[in-house]
């Protein structure tokens, strides 16, 4: 009874926060797509659609969540996070990769990834490592096929 008295209290003083400071509610917009891609989760938190049908104009959300005036305003800044310095194209021009994200230029790639110049559209600057030394030219400069070690260790 103790415990959940205390839960509910904490509960409370984090929204009176909220209302007092105006703290806007943060909601995870990042979800899987039919295809396994990142996609942007819509209100009615069934509806998972790809990163390119947003601001793009036309309501793809039952909601409307999609062309949200706010994170249109300023793309990709006001992008949810997980569509933010994941290495994915998300924006189609990859502009979500780079930018004031503190992400992007901390670790640019990470540990599973491989830095160079990607042929594919997918990526930015970065590939998976599982796809170094698979007998296919994934970067311009080749590195894919005879620099990347398979494993990141």
């Amino acid at each position: 009874f103790l415990k959940s008295t205390i839960i509910s209290l904490v509960l409370l003083t984090l929204i009176l926060v909220m209302r007092v400071c105006k703290c806007p509610l943060v909601v995870n917009r990042v979800c899987r797509t039919a295809d396994n891609a990142t996609g942007f989760l819509c209100d009615n938190r069934l509806t998972c659609i790809p990163p390119s049908d947003l601001c793009n104009g036309v309501v793809t959300c039952p909601k409307g969540a999609d062309e949200d005036t706010h994170m249109c305003s300023d793309l990709p800044n006001n992008l949810p996070g997980g569509l933010k310095c994941n290495n994915f194209n998300d924006c189609g021009d990859c502009s979500d990769e780079i930018g004031p994200c503190e992400l992007c230029w901390l670790c640019p790639c990470g540990v599973y990834w491989w830095p160079c110049i990607p042929v594919d559209f997918q990526y930015c600057s970065c590939i998976p490592r599982c796809l170094c030394r698979d007998g296919r030219q994934h970067c311009y400069d080749w590195s894919d096929e005879y620099t990347c070690p398979k494993s990141p260790l």
